[in-house]
C-alpha cells in the first residue's frame, strides 16, 4: 500500500508472492518451462547489479567531464530505473525488478549503509571536536541553528495560516524542516574528496564545522523522529525505555568499550597489525548492534555510528578496519544502496496542487539560502574573504547520502508523502550537482601560493638565515636529507632554519591531521616520527648555534599532501623545499622500489610551490647512516651549469658549500659551440655571466673550488661528457630547466622518463648510469608578475 497525503488518492493493491523464493535455477532442464533462469532470485539479483553498475558508469563517464561527483550518477541511475521512467513499464517491473525480488537488493544496500555508518564513526576523530576553535564552533552551530529557528518561525506564523493543511500534515512538517536543516560530516568529507580540497584551508574548516553540525543535527533528527514514531504507537513509559536503552548503550560504548580498545592498541607493537581475534570481536559486536537496529527499528541506527565513533581513529586499529571494509562498502554496497533508495522516488506523483508539496518546495529553497547565510556569519566576522566564506557556506549546505537515507525513512513511515519525497530527492540531486561545479569555479586552493615577493636563495641578503623545508616520507629518507643540510655548511655567520615535515598516509581517519611537535609533546604518528625527531635533534646538537629546528607531522591522503607542503612553506617563508625522489635504489645499484604517490606529490609541489624546490635523488653516497660531510674524507660536489634562473639558483645554493674546507666544489659550465640559445635571451646571458664573475671573485684564492668550461655541440656529446665524470663526485647539483631548449641538450628531452627532474636531472638519474652519485635538481621559484 502506498500512502499519499493531500489531493493524491490513496492506492491499494495486493500482490501474491511465493515464499521462500527460489534462489537457483534448475539449469538446462528447466529452461523450456521457466525461461533462462529469470524466475530465480539469485540470477535476478546479479542482473540488477550489472544494470545498476553499467548505467552508473555510463552516467559518470559523461558527468565527470563537468566535475560532477559519482554520487549524482548513482542517484540518476535510481531515478531512471525507478517508476519515474523505465520502472513504470510492466515488462521491466515483471522481469528486471519484480516486486518479490526488490526487497533483496534493498536489504543488500541497507547492509552497506549500516557498515558505512560504522566506518564513518571509525574515521571520525573525537579529538578534532575538542580542538575546534571558536570560529569553527560558531560556524557549525549557526549552520544548523539559523535555518532551523528561522524556518520554524516562518512556517508557523506565515506558511501554515496561508496554506490549507490538515492536522496530520501540520504535525509532520517540523520533522521535515529539521531534516532539511541538518549538515552531515560524511557528506561533506566525501564532497571534499571529490573536489580534492580535503587538505585545503577551506576543507579543514568545512570538516571541523560539519563535525559540530553533525552532533547537533543528528541528535535533533534522531530524537524528533523517535519521538514522532514512538509517540504515535507507544505509551510514554515505553518511549522513555527506548531512550534509556539507546543512551545507555552510547555511554557504554564511549566509556567502557573505547578504553578497552585503547588497551588493545597498547598491546599492539609499533608497526604491527592488530591481532585478528580483536578485529573479529569488534566486527561481531558491530553485527550485533546492526541486528538490534533492525529488530527495534531504525532509531538504533545511531548506535552503529556511535560504536564506530568509540573506535580510536587512525593506526593501528582504525586503519585495519578501514582496509577491511572500505573498498567493498564504497565501491559495491553503497552504490547499490543509493540507487535502490533513489528508485523509491516517483516524480510522476509530484503534485503542486497539494499545499504540503508547495510548502516543502518553499522550505527547501528557503532553508538552503538560510544555511548559506548562517554559515557565512562567523567567517566574515573573522575577516575571511567574501569569496572563501561563500564557498565554505556552499560546501556546508550540500546534501548527500545521509539526507537520502533520512528522506526515505520519512517516506517509509509516511512522515513524507510520495510527492514530498520525490521533491526532497530532487533537492539532493540539484545540490550534489551544482555545488561542486560552483566551488570549482570560485575557489582555487593554489591561488594562495602565488606570492609576489622573492622567496629563493639567490636573493637572500648576505649572511641571512636560510629557511629550508625538508620533507620526509620514511626513515630511509632521513640520512640523505641530513647530509644535504650538513653540506649546506650551517654556521653562526650563515645559519639555517630547518622545518621538517614528516608525511604519513591517512588511513582510518576521515579528516587530515597536522601536528606541531613544538606545541605537542606526545606524537600521534605511526612511530616513524619519533625517529625523525631523534635524528634531527642530534643534527642540531652537532651544529649548536648554527641550526634551528621545527618538526611537524602531516597525516593526510597522498593526493592531498601538496597542500600541507606548500601551506607550511608559505607560512614559514621558506626559500627552498627539499623533496625525496620517488625511486629507491638498492646497494647493488638496482631499483628497489618506485612510489608513484611520492612522484605525484613531487610534481604537484613543483606546479604550485611558493618558493624554490629541490628534488633529492639519493643513489648511495648521501644515504649513509653517518655524516659523509663531517667525516675526515673529502666530499666532492659538482654543479652542472648551462644558464638560466634554475641553474643560477643551483649555483647559489652550491656557493654555501664552498665555505666548508671539507667539500671540494667543481663548477662545470657547458658552452655551446654555436653559442646560439633558442630560449632565455640576452638578459639571461648577462645574469649568468655576472653571477659567475661574482662567484669567481668571492672564491678567489680558495683551492677547493674548481671552475671548468667545456665546449659541446649537441645533446649526445653532453651525455657522453656527463657519463664520463659522474663517478668522480658524491653529489651533482643541476637546475631543472624544464622545457628550456639549447644546443647543449638538443635531442635529450625525447628520451626523458622523469620530466620533473628536467633533461639533465633525468639523464643523471637514469638506470643506464650504474653509479652511486646523488643528484639534487633545483627549480627556481615561479615568480608572478
Amino acid at each position: 500500500m502506498a500512502g499519499m497525503t493531500g489531493n493524491i488518492t490513496s492506492l491499494q493493491s495486493q500482490v501474491c508472492i511465493e515464499l521462500p523464493p527460489n534462489v537457483h535455477s534448475q539449469g538446462i532442464i528447466g529452461l523450456e518451462k521457466d525461461g533462462p533462469g529469470m524466475n530465480y532470485s539469485f540470477p535476478i539479483l546479479e542482473m540488477q547489479m550489472i544494470l545498476i553498475f553499467s548505467i552508473t558508469q555510463a552516467f559518470h563517464l559523461i558527468l565527470k567531464n563537468f566535475e560532477i561527483p559519482k554520487f549524482t550518477s548513482e542517484i540518476l541511475t535510481g531515478i531512471v530505473l525507478g517508476p519515474s521512467f523505465i520502472g513504470a513499464y510492466n515488462v521491466f517491473e515483471k522481469h528486471i525488478f519484480p516486486r518479490d525480488n526488490q526487497a533483496i537488493i534493498v536489504v543488500l544496500g541497507e547492509i552497506g549503509y549500516e557498515l558505512f555508518l560504522f566506518l564513518v564513526g571509525v574515521r571520525m576523530d573525537l579529538e578534532l571536536i575538542r580542538r575546534t576553535g571558536r570560529k569553527v564552533m560558531i560556524t557549525g552551530i549557526l549552520c544548523v541553528l539559523v535555518p532551523f529557528v528561522t524556518s520554524m518561525v516562518v512556517q508557523n506564523h506565515l506558511m501554515i495560516p496561508v496554506f490549507q493543511l490538515t492536522k496530520d500534515q501540520i504535525s509532520k512538517l517540523p520533522y521535515l524542516t529539521t531534516s532539511y536543516c541538518m549538515t552531515s560530516s560524511p557528506v561533506i568529507v566525501l564532497l571534499l574528496q571529490d573536489l580534492n580540497l580535503l587538505n585545503s584551508e577551506i576543507g579543514r574548516l568545512a570538516v571541523s564545522a560539519s563535525s559540530i553540525s553533525e552532533l547537533f543535527g543528528t541528535i535533533c533528527i534522531w530524537f524528533s523522529s523517535v519521538l514522532y514514531r514512538m509517540g504515535k504507537v507507544k505509551p510514554v513509559a515505553e518511549t522513555l525505555l527506548v531512550f534509556g536503552a539507546v543512551i545507555g548503550s552510547m555511554l557504554a560504548f564511549l566509556f567502557i568499550f573505547r578504553p578497552i580498545l585503547f588497551w588493545v592498541i597498547r598491546q599492539t607493537p609499533h608497526n604491527k597489525p592488530v591481532k585478528k581475534n580483536y578485529v573479529n570481536a569488534i566486527i561481531v559486536l558491530m553485527l550485533f548492534v546492526i541486528i538490534l537496529s533492525h529488530y527495534y527499528g531504525h532509531s538504533f541506527h545511531f548506535l552503529v555510528f556511535v560504536l564506530g565513533l568509540s573506535v580510536p581513529a587512525g593506526q593501528p586499529l582504525g586503519s585495519t578496519l578501514e582496509e577491511l571494509l572500505h573498498v567493498f562498502i564504497s565501491q559495491v554496497l553503497l552504490p547499490i544502496y543509493v540507487t535502490a533508495y533513489a528508485m523509491k522516488a516517483n516524480f510522476r506523483l509530484v503534485d503542486f496542487n497539494d499545499p504540503a508539496t508547495v510548502i516543502t518546495a518553499i522550505l527547501i529553497v528557503f532553508i538552503f539560502l538560510l544555511k548559506i547565510i548562517g554559515s557565512m556569519v562567523a567567517p566574515l566576522y573573522c575577516k575571511m574573504p567574501l569569496n572563501d566564506a561563500f564557498v565554505l557556506a556552499l560546501i556546508l549546505s550540500s546534501r548527500g547520502i545521509v539526507q537520502l537515507s533520512v528522506y526515505t525513512r520519512f517516506k517509509d513511515d509516511q512522515t513524507a508523502s510520495e510527492s514530498i519525497h520525490a521533491l526532497s530527492l530532487a533537492s539532493i540531486v540539484v545540490t550534489a550537482t551544482l555545488v561542486p561545479i560552483i566551488v570549482n569555479r570560485l575557489y582555487d586552493p593554489a591561488k594562495k601560493y602565488r606570492v609576489y615577493e622573492r622567496r629563493d636563495i639567490m636573493h637572500l641578503k648576505p649572511n641571512a638565515e636560510l629557511k629550508i623545508l625538508a620533507c620526509i616520507h620514511r626513515s630511509g629518507n632521513i640520512p640523505a636529507v641530513i647530509n644535504l643540510l650538513d653540506a649546506a655548511c650551517p654556521s653562526k655567520e650563515n645559519p639555517i632554519d630547518i622545518y621538517v615535515l614528516h608525511l604519513i598516509e591517512l588511513i582510518g581517519r576521515s579528516s587530515p591531521v597536522f601536528i606541531s611537535h613544538q606545541m605537542q609533546k606526545k606524537s600521534i604518528s605511526n612511530g616513524y616520527s619519533d625517529n625523525v625527531i631523534l635524528y634531527f635533534n642530534n643534527f642540531v646538537r652537532e651544529n649548536l648555534g648554527a641550526v634551528t629546528l621545527n618538526i611537524f607531522t602531516a597525516i593526510s591522503p597522498p593526493k592531498y599532501m601538496q597542500e600541507d607542503v606548500c601551506t607550511l612553506a608559505m607560512d614559514k617563508h621558506t626559500s627552498l623545499i627539499v623533496l625525496p625522489f620517488h625511486r629507491k635504489w638498492a646497494i647493488d645499484g638496482s631499483i628497489e622500489s618506485d612510489d608513484n604517490a611520492t612522484r605525484t606529490l613531487n610534481r604537484n609541489v613543483l606546479e604550485r610551490a611558493p618558493c624554490s624546490v629541490g628534488i633529492l635523488v639519493d643513489r648511495g653516497h648521501l644515504g649513509l647512516s653517518t655524516s659523509v660531510v663531517a667525516s675526515a674524507q673529502s666530499f666532492s660536489v659538482a654543479v652542472i651549469f648551462f644558464g638560466g634562473e634554475d641553474d643560477r639558483e643551483a649555483l647559489t645554493f652550491a656557493k654555501r658549500m664552498a665555505s666548508d674546507s671539507g667539500i671540494n666544489l667543481t663548477v662545470i659550465r657547458l658552452v655551446a659551440v654555436t653559442n646560439d640559445f633558442t630560449t632565455g635571451g640576452e638578459w639571461d646571458k648577462i645574469l649568468d655571466t655576472e653571477l659567475l664573475k661574482e662567484f669567481t671573485h668571492s672564491q678567489a684564492g680558495e683551492g677547493f673550488v674548481i671552475f671548468l668550461e667545456e665546449l659541446v655541440k649537441d645533446g649526445p656529446q653532453t651525455a657522453l661528457l656527463l657519463r664520463s665524470i659522474v663517478d668522480e663526485y658524491d653529489l651533482i647539483i643541476v637546475g631543472r630547466r624544464f622545457q628550456a631548449e639549447c644546443p647543449q641538450t638538443a635531442g635529450l628531452s625525447e628520451w626523458s622518463d622523469f620530466p620533473e627532474l628536467g633533461t639533465i636531472g633525468d639523464l643523471l638519474a637514469s638506470t643506464d648510469l650504474n653509479c652511486k652519485t646523488s643528484i639534487l635538481v633545483i627549480k627556481h621559484q615561479l615568480q608572478n608578475t
